[in-house]
């Protein structure tokens, strides 16, 4: 596997889901920043708008080295009024 143009091991590479809250819309357009900052880590991304609470729910599915993961997820979650949790999958044992 290839990442940033450099060969990573299935080892080295996570695959993960972010889980991301939006309540706040002044963080849309920082968050899709990010978000593209990262495109390469991506997978896939579905958003579902709860109109009826005012906030939107996302999902991104990415696969990249753990620190990457952490990095993407930690800068997520310090925006304001948005809030971010990681599941990681176990990989092959």
């Amino acid at each position: 596997m290839r990442y940033m143009g450099k060969e990573l091991s299935a080892v080295e590479s996570r695959i993960a889901v972010i889980g991301i809250v939006v309540e706040s819309e002044d963080s849309v357009e920082a968050l899709n920043e990010i978000l593209h900052e990262y495109r390469e880590s991506i997978i896939g991304r579905m958003g579902i708008p709860y109109r009826r609470r005012g906030i939107n729910i996302i999902s991104i599915a990415v696969d990249a080295p753990q620190d990457t993961i952490s990095a993407l997820s930690g800068k997520v979650g310090k925006l304001p009024g948005v809030s971010s949790k990681t599941a990681y999958a176990e990989g092959k044992k």
